[in-house]
């Protein structure tokens, strides 16, 4: 968990999960190819692909930013003790999380901002923990940043019945609606400033409130874009999106989009599951984007629970 720098911003991961999702390439992104695997197996394995088992690999895991001050938590993982009918992996896990935060240096009264890049189960779960009976927030004296839109579209007061509901069940009563009536909760829609140089900025189409976390700071660039990708190999195939896109075409259309400006810019780019080195350079190349250099992270070790 070596910190490295952004400019003046200093960035840690903290892993909670990292090996195989339990889903197979083809079911994980309907829109790929067997033989878009079978081209780049020589570099997805094994960091992003367990070619034995014939399944995905993915971390989950918090990006920990400091800057002027201040201590910035990018999502918040599954969590321990939630409650996942849909998603039994994500169920009712006990991992060390909270020590390895501490471990890298921050308790959860030290922490001032928590961003929700979009409300999944595996963005929000370390948002609360149990207390006797009761979720309450992990993060006691943080201000939480949720978008707006997915507030309202996982809300189950809206009554509406979201196109990818069933993995999310029990989310928002579990993970969003104990901080929100804590007071906790700052909702935003189109950009919203955290400082001077670390800035948060809409990407729809994941979800509708989709968001990234955009850093500039002394000549130095990082986009943390959450869900957008979830394997390196929409970097070469863009138009390929996740099984977990709400909507497809805007999800493609966002994700081509920042990518190209992340080529021109020189940013790099987290994504939030990619093991390995967690982020990287592109550059445009053909109808995609190829690969420059990683992150200087040294790769997540393969756990599960404790």
């Amino acid at each position: 968990m070596s910190p490295i720098d952004l400019g003046s911003v200093t960035l840690t991961r903290v892993p909670e999960f990292f090996g195989s999702v339990e889903l197979t390439p083809e079911t994980f992104f309907p829109d790929s190819t067997p033989s878009m695997w079978q081209d780049n197996e020589s570099w997805l394995v094994p960091h992003f692909l367990d070619n034995d088992a014939g399944m995905v690999r993915s971390a989950i895991q918090t990006w920990v930013l400091r800057s002027q001050g201040r201590t910035i938590l990018i999502d918040t993982g599954v969590g321990n003790g939630k409650e996942r009918p849909y998603v039994p992996l994500w169920g009712h896990r006990r991992s060390n999380f909270l020590a390895d935060l501490a471990a890298a240096g921050v308790r959860p009264e030290e922490v001032d901002i928590v961003v929700n890049t979009h409300l999944h189960n595996d963005h929000v779960g370390w948002n609360t923990v149990l207390a006797g009976r009761e979720w309450v927030p992990t993060f006691p004296n943080a201000r939480y940043l949720m978008p707006a839109r997915d507030f309202e579209y996982w809300n189950p007061a809206g009554g509406h019945v979201p196109a990818g509901g069933s993995h999310n069940q029990n989310v928002f009563e579990d993970s969003v609606a104990p901080v929100h009536r804590a007071g906790l909760v700052d909702l935003w829609e189109g950009e919203h400033v955290i400082d001077d140089g670390i800035r948060l900025a809409a990407a729809p189409g994941h979800t509708p409130g989709s968001s990234v976390v955009l850093v500039e700071s002394a000549g130095t660039r990082a986009m943390f874009v959450g869900d957008l990708v979830h394997s390196p190999l929409q970097f070469l195939h863009p138009d390929v999106n996740s099984c977990f896109c709400e909507d497809p075409e805007q999800a493609r259309a966002t994700r081509r989009d920042l990518l190209a400006r992340a080529a021109d810019e020189h940013s790099l780019v987290f994504p939030a599951h990619l093991g390995g080195g967690g982020g990287v350079r592109v550059r445009a190349e053909g109808a995609g984007f190829a690969l420059r250099d990683w992150a200087p992270f040294s790769a997540p070790e393969r756990t599960g629970d404790e």
